[in-house]
């Protein structure tokens, strides 16, 4: 089998479970060498390292506060030292919450843009001339609810909204050096579905909720796709915003 991504290094924020591994693992069956950051999930993100190599690429998994600019700019020397390049750099890393609007507080709101816009810019600006070197790209992973209001989720959805912004801002201001994009995921779920959700099915279009292997095959199509496609904003939901 063909694997386009060969001699390819990608760092995967965030990748230590769930959606972020699911899109490593994709790009390390295409070929690319792989590291992954992790905050507190050590195990999982050794795991997980452990799989990618068995796709017969080098993997790494460095341990990264996102909240803190120095450790994203170690985390990124230390991916180029151990690689010799970057070339792809997905911004998975993301947090999810709930909560009526008038209640959230300024904290909650501030961790929310810290880790779902702040950190993106912050880790993309680490690895701008790195990427700009080689040709790179970016992808961001954004969400159905930074382009769809939800009520009970304010902080969340203007986060994204905002990542949204910024790689439609990244691609003009880093052509035709850099290729960014960004992948907005609708509902997704993994394992079994529980009743929170299965209402969601008969909303969808395709009459079933997203896996975490589908945000990863978006993921992969920009990691491979011409560099001419930038500034996109490419949405997995099975057509539930529609």
């Amino acid at each position: 089998m063909t694997r386009p991504l060969t001699g390819k290094t990608a760092l995967v924020t965030g990748a230590a479970k769930r959606i972020g591994r699911a899109i490593a693992l994709s790009l390390a069956e295409s070929g690319a060498n792989i590291a992954i950051t992790y905050l507190c999930s050590q195990s999982e993100a050794e795991s997980t390292v452990r799989d990618l190599a068995a796709h017969d690429v080098d993997a790494l998994a460095v341990r990264c506060d996102l909240h803190d600019p120095q450790s994203i700019d170690e985390t990124v020397s230390a991916v180029v030292e151990e690689f010799g390049r970057l070339d792809i750099l997905v911004n998975n890393a993301g947090v999810f919450e709930s909560a009526a609007l008038e209640e959230i507080s300024v904290e909650r709101w501030d961790a929310m843009f810290a880790t779902n816009a702040r950190a993106p810019f912050l880790m993309a600006r680490a690895a701008y001339p790195h990427l700009r070197a080689v040709g790179g790209r970016i992808i961001n992973i954004g969400s159905l609810g930074g382009s769809h209001p939800w009520a009970t989720h304010g902080h969340y959805c203007t986060s994204k909204a905002a990542l949204h912004m910024l790689s439609q801002t990244m691609a003009k201001a880093w052509a035709p050096h850099i290729s960014v994009n960004c992948v907005a995921p609708g509902m997704i779920v993994q394992g079994e579905i529980n009743e929170a959700y299965e209402h969601f099915i008969h909303k969808t279009p395709m009459q079933r909720n997203g896996t975490a292997a589908d945000v990863a095959a978006a993921a992969l199509f920009f990691a491979t796709a011409p560099t001419f496609i930038t500034g996109q904003l490419l949405t997995v939901d099975g057509g539930l915003g529609l």
